[in-house]
């Protein structure tokens, strides 16, 4: 059963992203003294990023814990990592403790790297009760061939059901990305797509249609809600 997703059209992108996500934290951290929120990497978030640092001076970082959705194979000062960017735009201006943050380890063997990822995530599922690791948010973004994280069309974590996170070759960019699967992903309260305003408007109808040629409408939370925050 696909949840009809919440469809925001803004010309205040930046500004109304870097609310909904504030909005998502003092939520959380009221009703569960914790927020948990996977970042997306890429052009689109790194404003709504320094956004979010800029207005959310008095959140306690101390209870957010910074998870990434996906991460490219290289080292954590490459202009390609996606930590590189979350860390220039939100965590050091935020001044967000490093115990709020978990980094997916580009640098090491990619197999070593998810596996350790799992069981970091695995281990505070364990601590709260819970059968798998549960965000309160998750950010994605949706690529021009319909991928979302580092799940790119044809790509064999697309077809994975029990790991949550893998280490996934993808031919076309001859490389290794690191990446949540879909059992993780759709475990999460909620889900934020955040599409720029260039993004093809066909691209985004087909996928909110459920075209599952793109593995972005694959996306569809157990008991979850979805928003999707398009620029105009």
């Amino acid at each position: 059963m696909k949840t009809e997703p919440q469809i925001i059209r803004t010309r205040n992108f930046v500004a109304d992203a870097a609310a909904f996500i504030l909005e998502q934290a003092r939520k959380a951290i009221a009703g569960r003294n914790e927020f948990r929120i996977a970042l997306s990497g890429g052009n689109t978030p790194a404003p709504v990023y320094a956004r979010l640092a800029a207005q959310a001076a008095d959140l306690p970082w101390d209870r957010v814990c910074f998870t990434f959705g996906d991460e490219r194979c290289v080292p954590q000062d490459d202009p390609e990592s996606n930590f590189r960017m979350a860390r220039e735009n939100l965590f050091t201006p935020a001044a967000v403790p490093g115990k709020s943050i978990m980094r997916m380890r580009g640098e090491i063997d990619p197999q070593v790297a998810a596996h350790d990822y799992q069981q970091q995530l695995a281990a505070i599922a364990i601590q709260s009760g819970e059968p798998m690791y549960r965000h309160d948010l998750i950010l994605l973004g949706l690529g021009p061939d319909g991928h979302t994280a580092s799940l790119f069309p044809g790509t064999a974590a697309l077809e994975e059901m029990t790991r949550t996170v893998v280490a996934n070759f993808v031919p076309k960019l001859n490389s290794w990305r690191l990446t949540f699967t879909f059992p993780l992903i759709n475990h999460a309260r909620n889900i934020l797509f955040l599409v720029g305003a260039a993004k093809s408007p066909e691209l985004i109808e087909s996928v909110l249609k459920g075209d599952s040629q793109f593995p972005a409408a694959r996306v569809n939370p157990v008991a979850g809600e979805v928003t999707w925050m398009i620029g105009e």
